[in-house]
């Protein structure tokens, strides 16, 4: 999704008041950078000596802190010049960015930081982030070292602000044992459609099971329920938006999403997990679930140690759409700008190796996450984990997030909140996003057309 924003861009000149204008209307962290966007630009890098220390701030995606801790020394052994010290940010993106934010007022500024799909834009436009061309330039890198798909996701105002790093899309988990018990076939449906027949008898085959509870779990909604939802949405051919048309209130958007209650409240198959979806598929207690690629590992693991049979496939489609229906997601590295231009440099080093063929290699093996690099070996990875060969198929066919969840300063909030009423509270579908689509515009119109001009 390269951000030309559809004939549109936001104006640099504007980006540092937007950032921190918005972003605390909205309820979430502001991201004033301190700095210039110029800084990576104007920079002799051939003048300069990469710093001896730097840090790196993140919620160590996929459970990967020991994952990370081996590619920082694997880098410091091919730099042993520059020490990487690791900061743990967080539990997630949201409590990366909010300790981002707050490092901004001091001097002791991270110098790479994980970025998630919903944040990394919001720290470009406010200034707190560098653009990288001279530093790849610099590091002898090139933005063809990458997945073209995940690498063009981070480029606006025709420059580039960072490069992919554990990047993921959901799949569909089920438990084969469960399906088989019901009689249907043991793979993921190709439609929610084709799941909702067979989840009756899924449920009623397993029900004696103890702790049984619902042939499907919906992700927890603080799990990035405007992230997964997508796949509902697109399938019955709506969506939380067309690019900055807000159309959560469509007459697709609120078949999808009255379809979603309906399994919930009125057909009585799936539930909604109050934490962690896949860990309650893990448990027997659900037969099916939908979570991020990076849970694969951990979840096939799980599986062996319990005698469970786990099988993972695409996202189903709906019945205007079965391609493409899924959603990339994950994160990657974005280099502070209020740091010296030596640890910009020496965290462009460090940023390139963590994503180049051989780390991004082992970062996937350890989680699931997609291969980032282009010339990545995955070759060892699928002879141990068949099962990781989805996850690199379904990459092809991905679609484009909505910029309502993307780029709208507290969006992805505002859409967690209407899911909740809708799946938990039981509140009428159109009213609610009816309602949903008013917030949102409001968000768009006072806080983002005001930035945007024709290209």
């Amino acid at each position: 999704m390269s951000i030309s924003l559809s004939r549109k861009q936001f104006l640099g000149v504007a980006g540092a008041s937007f950032g921190t204008l918005t972003l605390a209307a909205c309820g979430g962290p502001s991201t004033t950078g301190g700095g210039s966007n110029n800084t990576a630009e104007a920079a002799d890098w051939s003048k300069l000596k990469p710093a001896s220390s730097i840090s790196f701030m993140s919620s160590h995606p996929g459970k990967s802190r020991d994952t990370e801790l081996k590619l920082i020394e694997a880098f410091q052994k091919a730099q042993p010049g520059i020490t990487v010290n690791l900061i743990t940010g967080g539990a997630n993106y949201e409590e990366v960015a909010q300790k981002f934010q707050t490092a901004q007022a001091g001097t002791d500024i991270p110098d790479v930081v994980v970025a998630s799909d919903v944040w990394w834009f919001r720290y470009a436009v406010s200034g707190a982030i560098l653009p990288i061309d001279g530093l790849l330039k610099a590091v002898k890198a090139s933005t063809s070292d990458y997945v073209a798909g995940l690498i063009s996701d981070y480029k606006h105002d025709n420059k580039q602000w960072a490069v992919p790093y554990a990047r993921s899309t959901p799949l569909f988990y089920f438990n084969k044992d469960h399906f088989q018990a019901a009689g249907v076939p043991e793979r993921a449906p190709e439609t929610w459609e084709e799941f909702a027949g067979w989840a009756p008898r899924i449920k009623t085959a397993n029900a004696v099971s103890s702790g049984y509870q619902n042939a499907y779990q919906y992700p927890a909604i603080a799990g990035y329920a405007g992230w997964t939802l997508q796949n509902v949405l697109w399938g019955f051919g709506g969506a939380w938006s067309k690019e900055w048309d807000i159309i959560a209130d469509s007459e697709a958007s609120v078949k999808a999403m009255q379809w979603v209650q309906d399994s919930i409240v009125k057909d009585s198959w799936a539930g909604v997990s109050s934490k962690n979806a896949i860990t309650d598929l893990q448990a027997g207690a659900v037969s099916a679930t939908i979570s991020s690629s990076a849970d694969l590992a951990a979840t096939l693991k799980a599986a062996k140690e319990a005698n469970m049979r786990i099988g993972v496939g695409f996202l189903p489609g709906g019945s205007v759409s079965q391609s493409p229906v899924c959603p990339t997601g994950g994160s990657g590295l974005v280099i502070a700008s209020k740091t010296s231009p030596e640890r910009q440099l020496a965290a462009a080093l460090f940023a390139t190796f963590a994503t180049n063929a051989q780390s991004t290699a082992t970062l996937s093996a350890a989680t699931g996450y997609a291969p980032v690099a282009e010339a990545a070996d995955i070759a060892s990875i699928l002879a141990e984990t068949p099962e990781f060969k989805t996850v690199v198929d379904q990459l092809k066919v991905t679609r484009t997030q909505d910029y309502a969840r993307t780029y709208l300063p507290g969006g992805d909030q505002e859409i967690a909140k209407a899911a909740t009423r809708i799946m938990n509270e039981k509140a009428d579908v159109k009213a609610t996003l009816t309602e949903l689509k008013g917030t949102l515009q409001s968000i768009y119109t006072k806080d983002v057309k005001p930035k945007l001009k024709s290209s």
